[in-house]
């Protein structure tokens, strides 16, 4: 909006300037000013007027105004009014609502005869003095008093004629009052005053302040509703209303908007009306209206929908609509005058919301429209889309915090008609897929409207979702044959469309076609699934995109075929597309999803489900090429083998394709086994499943058979290859499956491998035993069961020989000896590799626990018991072997392979039972050898002698142990082994022919555990190194630790590698990973071994320290034996310091393990998803099982070792404080007992705190980097998760351990605080139980708890809090500069463990006084209550925090209120304690009575409020105190100047501002007599600008503080006052720097608040002071009565001083410039910035803009105000510390 501003000579048209103007106002006429008769009645009138004062009562008022009264008609001969400014103030305060109607009646008559006297011209004159007073009491007057006011109004002010313009608005707005009642007794009247006056300026003007008042004054709306509705013309559309209503058409709209917006229901009914009358939507005012202007009148007029009211939303619905009555008509109209606006409005509110209104109003507003189906219908289609995007995006934006949106969603979801919806949501999906959109948002629309807000419908599921489904499947298959195939990007996402959209849509919607409700020619159902649904929706057909198709009736047969069609197409992509191999991998897998599923109805509808015919083959060898092309990827291969298997077991499908033959097998078959590798560790489960799916699908044995064949090769790398596959599918497949007799073959041939002379396949067949076995029973069962063949039959025989029987077996009949040699040998094979393990499971398992019925009955044909154990089976059929011969006519022929059989079972029993003994030198000689074979062997890469190897090498350590002294030898710690002194050690340890350690072995152990190519064998040395350390750790305790770390640096390496697949997983290509959940277990039962034998070792070696240490006994008798004692240290004498490092490496080995498992526990954890993937089953498998294990390994080491590895865990804990729940979650799984755990950590605090451990048992602490602040950070976080009566059970042992520390610190210390702070949450705990009504307890927790309170508070004082304070200058200072040490406080502070180590200096230097500040606000003194109870224990604590903190911080400052945040929270937080108002409210006091609190910065001022408030609410005397010190002089002193008294006086005034300011609205409300009086007193008695400045500032806050009715006894002397600083202003301008400036400046500052604010009972006086009609844009010819309009004029007038050129451009600088339109932050002060002013000047811009800024900020703000601007610059204007 275009405005013209003012300009300082505008008064030189008028031919009468301001300044004249003023004096004319002000003076008196030159003929009264030397009459004696004058001079006498001026004196009369003042003598009356000093009678007011002695009023007390209404009486006393009547007898006042008759006085008045009769004292000017003595005088009627003078046409002038003497003191008329004090007469007009208290002719107002006569006027007040509270008054009896006898006293208005008598005031009226004194403005009567005053009116008469002055005439129109005296009237016109002195407007603002005798309007104030009349103007708004109307509203108040009683009945019979309302003829006299309105008889003045129309006698004395209606002959002003154009006289009255200035004032037309708070004229109409005191008589609109009148127009309440239609059926009153002045209606009419009023109504006919108004009449008149609109005859006195013109009626555009007038109505143009009609507006104005609608949009300014809320009360007065409905009043100017009902005189517009009488007066306002009805306006025809085509008609420019600018002549009637005014140019300005954007103010009416304005004020339309405010009414239509109104709380009251009838407001918003007449404002509808008047639209429909005079404002139609098709009118041209509203067509040619800015744009801004309309989004305004419509947003106004469609919230009327949101009060649910029908009469309001029939008025508003025929105003969009228009007049007609039929729907196409209406319809139409909508569509040409109001769509698009109501489009724009809504879509704007939804996109960018206002902060005014909630962020759900605009879709709450569409979805009641919606109601209105002419509406609902044209709109939806319009805006539907829009609508929940725009909901989409505010949820994601999170600024919905609650469920607002969420529901508001589902309710326009509902409430939309479903074909409007899914027409616009099909359109925009078939632009997406067309390209048309790069981000699909249609397609995400689409998936997100049926996740989140879809329930069930029965129209959308069986209509709609089909519709959409089978056109855009057709669409997207017909793109992807044409020319231009879309992206695979973009197929991708229309595939996961149309999933999202198949899982809603039931398959009986499936059978035929909807409906479509039109005319069957426009509609032919024959047509194709994209042409019916553009022609369903009525949609524009791509002709391009119709495909020509069978017919069919049931769209599951078109959509099965269409599938097919696509899946084909996407098969051929994978073949052939090499640009974006992810994105068509993943189509072609949802495509096959997709046809699985349609299957999946089929199959549902059962006998309903349509026959379907096709063509399988093709579909097939697409799909087999997929498979194994080298694109594909194990989800294409497991998406493909499911399609197959699925639509081949599909009945409804013809014909059913056969894949039960040896190609299709292999084809499927030999991709899976390819994913089977060690590389593809996360698809293993999958694969395994899919084979065994793929096994039960067929009689025939294609897997066996094949399987077989690729264990057959020749290669020893195919070979490995083929048993690590065929090993995976072994381990992950379970027993209930019978793998040893399904997969017979495939076992045998592994077995061979292990009698092979080849080295290399007998060490892929001893790998596959020791890593893939996973039960010998799977082999020994049908291994027995076929060497129990009921062919092979024996006759017990005896044979003679020298004469002696022995008893035999003689075989019956031949039988096959070659196939059950072959049995024995891989028995024997198996025998001799299972070695002692074999041995225990033989022996432990009973054959009845097989699962195979048959081996059973053949046992017991056999003459087994049926209790016997495998190996007693085994060893009856060995013998069995052994004595059998064959019988004499058959003997040439089996004997050769009958010695074969007994060579195998003598081998048999040799493995089972035979030990050897080799002598010393032997020994050592092939050690050395097998060790450097070993090692060449690890660093060559040749794995297939270390097997071998491990085993002689392991027999030759046992050989040595043998003659080793058995008694065990305690060995002295020692450095890491190396060279010859580890050799020397140990000899000296033991005899002469004792084992010595080979210098080689631990490197070669190192190497094969570490080497990458050693990998196979990794269970081989693991297994070695647990089987021989355990056997012989006396003689290899010196490889423990090392190994350890290197089983550690492994263990590191494996998580390392496994935890990268999940974080691939969106990726769709394959990831390679070898580690294994077997490779977790190794390592970790490995490293559990190790750390126990280590442990097992320090245990011995402390026994013999402990021994050793035992000082020798002193009977004490004699002068020796005292003096012995005297020098000699005690027995509890720290150890050595020498030893201490020693003591604490010995558990290196334990907290290096500790931090693995930790690592291990709290990284493996099975990651959540949505989405599931092929490697989900390996990851879950591996995590789950390695985290089951390391839970054992921790569970085992802390039931040997408890404190030390509870030590470890928190130091693991604090290192890595990410998550501090994992590190209590292990605690309490390693053990349940919270008071163990206490008690362990107690115990570990007690080790390092010197003063405390004089009184235990001395003992060195296990982890020297492990502090006691550390131990007291874990303890707390335990604490906290602790139930109440849990907390009981530790309470004694923690209180304990508070007591003795409390007791023995004499000044602070850190670990005052740690304990203080763990005290605090264990006593919340138990203070919730019944415990504490023990009074021994409670006593003992009060006591404890003040004691170590009183500690902290020693911070500041103590040796740390002065180290506290010297580093904080150290680092505030900004720069390293050196520092002269205190040699004292160096020594002190390292004599104590408690006192702050190099490690936590960082963490807890520079802030501790702060975080204790800090503790104290948030868990002390909000506890005070609970814990200490008694109300004289609480007040003597808080008293030592404000002795100890506060007041400390708060002395010899500049400025009082700028105290540390911290500091002040405590106070802040205290002051809710009403029991300690004693401690807290002396230095609050202290501080507000300081004459330098207001020195102060405003931020220091705003954060004191709280506390200010507080105190005043609190205690009841001192607001009363404050005002008495307001009027009185403070100072008895009689030497006290004027100027200090004034100042002291000022002082007290700000104060009283500062203490309202601090309170909340009318909180202060049953004192405000007594402030008024004080403050009317003041301006009445003291004249000192400085005082009066205050006494303004006061009546801000008071604005800012009280609602506005309350101060309507206040008016007339705020008003006085500031017409009186301003007209003096006009009569005589003060000088540059003057005192009078800052009464100006004060006074300037309370008018700009009152035009800020706008309250209804200033509104009716502002025309006093700014232009506040239309006339503040172009100003009439006249000028401008308005007071600062002529300021403006007499500044603008004034000379330049020389030095006035900069300060008055940094005044125009610091002044905010005038708000514009587009300002929505609210109305805030023109004057915000200034403080003060060195000349009149000054002031000048805020003269000449007040009245268009205040115009203007009607239109920009829309009402609302910035409070806070307004309360920050009251602050500012208090607080000087700028």
């Amino acid at each position: 909006m275009s405005t013209v501003k003012p300009t300082p000579s505008h008064s030189q048209a008028t031919g009468k300037g301001a300044s004249t103007k003023a004096k004319d106002r002000g003076a008196i006429p030159a003929a009264y000013a030397n009459d004696p008769k004058f001079k006498k009645y001026t004196q009369q009138v003042e003598k009356c007027l000093l009678s007011f004062d002695s009023v007390h009562e209404w009486a006393d008022f009547i007898s006042f105004l008759k006085q008045l009264l009769k004292t000017f008609q003595a005088y009627m001969q003078f046409k002038e009014i003497p003191k008329k400014l004090v007469v007009a103030k208290r002719l107002s305060q006569c006027l007040n609502p509270a008054l009896p109607t006898g006293v208005h009646q008598r005031a009226l008559d004194v403005y009567s005869h005053i009116l008469a006297v002055l005439g129109s011209e005296g009237l016109q004159r002195d407007l603002a003095l005798w309007s104030s007073g009349l103007f708004p009491f109307f509203e108040y007057a009683a009945t019979s008093v309302k003829p006299t006011l309105l008889n003045l109004f129309d006698t004395y002010y209606s002959p002003l004629q154009a006289g009255l313009r200035p004032i037309m608005k708070s004229f109409i707005l005191a008589l609109l009052p009148g127009l309440e009642e239609e059926t009153g007794e002045f209606f009419d009247k009023v109504l006919g005053l108004l009449d008149r006056l609109s005859g006195t300026v013109s009626p555009s003007f007038f109505l143009q302040n009609i507006w104005l008042i609608m949009l300014t004054s809320p009360s007065a709306r409905g009043t100017a509703i009902n005189f517009l509705s009488r007066r306002l013309p009805r306006l025809n559309a085509n008609e420019d209303i600018t002549t009637i209503v005014g140019r300005d058409i954007g103010l009416m709209i304005r004020a339309f908007s405010a009414a239509l917006e109104d709380d009251d229901l009838l407001v918003r009914r007449g404002a509808l009306d008047l639209l429909l009358q005079s404002l139609r939507i098709d009118s041209v005012a509203v067509k040619k209206a800015p744009e801004e202007d309309r989004i305004i009148l419509m947003r106004a007029a469609t919230s009327v929908v949101l009060r649910r009211d029908l009469s309001l939303n029939r008025r508003i619905y025929s105003w969009l609509l228009g007049p007609e009555e039929q729907s196409q008509n209406q319809t139409a109209y909508l569509k040409t005058h109001a769509l698009e606006l109501l489009r724009s409005t809504l879509r704007t509110d939804m996109f960018s919301p206002s902060t005014e209104y909630a962020r759900s109003r605009p879709f709450k507003i569409f979805v009641s429209l919606l109601d209105k189906w002419e509406i609902g219908s044209a709109l939806s289609e319009a805006l539907v889309l829009d609508a929940f995007k725009a909901i989409k995006i505010g949820i994601d934006s999170g600024f919905d915090t609650g469920e607002d949106m969420t529901m508001t969603a589902s309710t326009l979801y509902e409430a939309v008609e479903p074909s409007a919806l899914w027409r616009q949501l099909l359109k925009s999906v078939l632009s997406d897929i067309e390209g048309r959109n790069s981000s699909y948002e249609g397609l995400h629309m689409v998936l997100h409207l049926l996740s989140a807000y879809h329930q069930h419908d029965e129209e959308i599921e069986n209509i709609h979702l089909p519709i959409v489904f089978a056109a855009t499947l057709e669409f997207l298959l017909d793109l992807l044959t044409s020319d231009s195939p879309p992206t695979a990007s973009t197929t991708c996402a229309s595939l996961e469309l149309l999933l999202g959209i198949f899982k809603h849509i039931p398959a009986s919607a499936l059978l035929q076609r909807p409906n479509s409700g039109r005319k069957e020619d426009s509609v032919p159902t024959a047509q194709g699934s994209y042409a019916f649904a553009c022609a369903f929706y009525s949609l524009e057909v791509n002709e391009a995109r119709c495909r020509t198709q069978e017919y069919s009736d049931s769209p599951l047969v078109i959509i099965y075929d269409a599938l097919v069609q696509l899946n084909t197409t996407l098969g051929k992509n994978i073949l052939t597309d090499t640009s974006d191999v992810n994105k068509s991998r993943q189509a072609y897998i949802h495509s096959l999803s997709l046809l699985t599923d349609v299957v999946k109805h089929l199959e549902h509808l059962q006998n309903d489900s349509p026959s379907i015919t096709w063509k399988p083959m093709e579909w097939l060898s697409v799909s087999l090429e997929c498979i194994s092309a080298k694109a594909a990827s194990f989800s294409v291969v497991d998406g493909a083998i499911t399609a197959i298997i699925r639509l081949h077991q599909a009945n409804p499908l013809k014909p059913s394709f056969v894949i039960d033959n040896r190609q299709t097998m292999t084809a499927m078959l030999i991709p899976l086994l390819r994913y089977l590798r060690p590389e593809w560790t996360m698809y293993h489960m999958r694969s395994v499943t899919l084979i065994w799916l793929l096994e039960r699908s067929f009689k025939t044995a294609h897997v066996e058979s094949i399987i077989s064949q690729t264990l057959s090769m020749l290669d020893p790398e195919q070979l490995q290859e083929a048993c690590e596959d065929f090993g995976v599918l072994w381990r992950l497949t379970d027993d209930a499956l019978a793998p040893g007799f399904r997969l017979k073959v495939p076992m045998m041939i592994i077995l061979d491998t292990l009698k092979s002379d080849n080295p290399s396949i007998r060490r892929v067949g001893e790998t596959w035993m020791r890593c893939c076995l996973k039960s010998y029973l799977r082999i020994l069962d049908p291994l027995l069961y076929d060497l129990h063949d009921p062919q092979i039959r024996r006759l017990r025989s005896n044979e003679e020989h020298n004469g002696r029987s022995i008893q035999g077996f003689r075989y019956e009949r031949p039988f096959d000896q070659r196939y059950t040699s072959h049995l024995l040998e891989s028995l024997l094979s198996v025998v001799k590799f299972g070695g002692q393990g074999f041995s225990k499971i033989a022996r432990s398992t009973v054959v009845t626990r097989t699962s195979h019925s048959g081996l059973l009955d053949r046992l017991q044909k056999a003459g087994n018991p049926p209790n016997s154990s495998y190996m007693d089976v085994i060893i009856q059929m060995v013998l069995q072997f052994l004595q059998s011969e064959p019988r004499s006519p058959s003997g040439a022929t089996m004997h050769p392979l009958n010695t074969v059989l007994h060579s195998t079972s003598i081998d048999l029993l040799q493995s089972i039972v035979v030990r050897g003994d080799i002598d010393t030198p032997s020994l050592q000689n092939i050690e050395t050898i097998v060790v450097g074979k070993l090692f060449i062997a690890v660093h060559t890469r040749r794995l297939d002698l270390q097997n071998k190897l491990l085993h002689v090498l392991h027999s030759i350590i046992s050989a040595f142990s043998i003659e080793v002294d058995p008694r065990p030898k305690r060995l002295t710690r020692s450095p890491a082994p190396d060279g010859d002194s580890v050799r020397q050690e140990h000899a000296s340890t033991s005899k002469s022919t004792a084992y010595t350690l080979h210098p080689l072995l631990l490197q070669t152990l190192l190497d094969g555990l570490s080497t990458p190519s050693n990998r196979p064998l990794l269970q081989h040395w693991l297994d070695f190194i647990m089987m021989t350390i355990s056997q012989f750790h006396n003689m290899l305790q010196t490889l423990i630790v090392p190994l350890t770390d290197c089983v550690c640096r492994q263990l590191r390496i494996a998580l390392y590698e496994v935890l990268k697949a999940p974080s691939k997983k969106k990726s769709c290509g394959d990831i390679n990973t070898f580690t294994t959940d077997a490779d977790f277990t190794m390592l970790l039962t490995a490293l559990e071994r190790l750390v126990s034998l280590s442990l097992a070792h320090i245990a011995v070696v402390t026994q013999d320290e402990d021994e050793s240490s035992v000082p020798e006994k002193n009977d004490g008798s004699g002068l020796l034996g005292y003096v012995s004692n005297v020098f000699s240290s005690d027995g509890t004498t720290l150890p050595n310091e020498d030893q201490q490092p020693s003591k604490a490496s010995d558990y290196r080995c334990l907290r290096e393990s500790i931090r693995v498992l930790f690592s291990i526990w709290t990284t493996l954890v099975v990651p959540e998803s949505n989405t599931p993937s092929s490697q989900d089953e390996s990851v879950s498998l591996i995590f789950t099982r390695s985290r089951s294990r390391c839970r054992r390994v921790l569970e085992h080491l802390f039931r040997a070792h408890a404190l030390e590895v509870l030590e470890c865990i928190i130091d693991c804990w604090s290192i890595d404080q990410s998550d501090n729940s994992v590190a209590l979650d292990l605690v309490d799984v390693l053990t349940p007992s919270a008071q163990n755990v206490v008690n362990m950590i107690c115990e570990s605090i007690t080790i390092r705190t010197p003063f405390i451990q004089e009184k235990a048992v001395r003992r060195s602490p296990t982890n020297p980097n492990l502090t006691d602040l550390t131990l007291f950070d874990f303890l707390e976080q335990y604490a906290r998760r602790l139930e109440g009566p849990v907390a009981v059970q530790v309470w004694g042992r923690f209180s304990q351990l508070a007591k003795d520390i409390g007791s023995g610190l004499r000044e602070f210390k850190t670990i005052a605080f740690s304990t203080l702070r763990c005290f605090t949450v264990l006593a919340d705990k138990i203070s919730q139980t019944t415990i504490v009504e023990d009074r021994r307890i409670r006593k003992e927790l009060q006591d404890v708890y003040t004691r170590l309170l009183d500690v902290c508070l020693l911070a500041g004082r103590s040796p740390e809090g002065t180290w506290l304070r010297k580093n904080s200058a150290l680092q505030t200072n900004g720069r390293d500069s050196p520092q002269i040490r205190d040699v004292k406080f160096d020594e002190k502070t390292n004599a104590s463990s408690t006192s702050l180590p190099e490690t936590a200096k960082g963490g807890w230097g520079v802030d501790i006084i702060d975080r204790i500040n800090l503790y104290i606000t948030s868990d002390v003194v909000p506890n005070l209550r609970k814990f200490l109870a008694d109300s004289d224990k609480v007040l003597a604590t808080c008293s030592s925090i404000v002795l100890a903190t506060i007041n400390p911080a708060m002395k010899g400052r500049s400025r009082p209120l700028d105290v540390d945040d911290n500091v002040l929270s405590v106070l802040r937080e205290m002051t809710r304690l009403s029991v300690a108002m004693k401690a807290w409210r002396a230095p609050i006091v202290e501080v507000l009575n300081d004459n330098r609190c207001f020195n102060s910065t405003p931020n220091a001022g705003n954060k004191w409020r709280l506390m200010i408030k507080m105190l005043f609410d609190t205690d009841k005397t001192a607001l009363t105190e404050l005002l008495s010190r307001v009027t009185t002089a403070p100072s008895a002193n009689i030497f006290t100047n004027r100027e200090y008294e004034m100042l002291l006086r000022s002082l007290n005034l700000r104060r009283l501002s500062y203490v309202l300011l601090s309170g909340e609205k009318n909180h202060f409300l049953t004192q405000l007599p007594t402030i008024q009086e004080k403050l009317v007193d003041t301006l009445r008695n003291v004249n000192a600008p400085i005082v009066q400045s205050e006494v303004y500032l006061c009546i801000r806050v008071l604005l800012c503080r009280l609602s506005p009715h309350n101060l309507s006894s206040f008016w007339p002397v705020i008003l006085t006052e500031m017409y009186r600083v301003f007209e003096q202003i006009l009569v005589s301008i003060p000088p540059d720097g003057s005192e009078e400036l800052g009464l100006i400046l004060a006074a300037s500052k309370l008018l700009d608040l009152l035009l800020v604010l706008q309250t209804e009972e200033f509104q009716i006086h502002q025309w006093i002071f700014i232009t506040d009609t239309v006339d503040a844009i172009e100003r009439p010819d006249d000028g401008s009565e308005a007071l600062l309009d002529l300021l403006a004029e007499v500044v603008g007038d004034l000379p330049a001083a020389e030095q006035f050129s900069q300060q008055s451009n940094h005044s125009e600088h610091a002044m905010p410039p005038t708000p514009t339109m587009q300002d929505q932050r609210g109305r805030r002060p023109m004057l915000q910035s200034v403080r003060s002013i060195d000349s009149v000047r000054d002031l000048g811009r805020f003269f000449s803009h007040a009245s268009i800024a205040s115009y203007e900020s009607v239109y920009s703000s829309g009402g609302n105000i910035d409070w806070v601007a307004v309360e920050q610059g009251l602050l500012e204007d208090m607080f000087d510390g700028r």
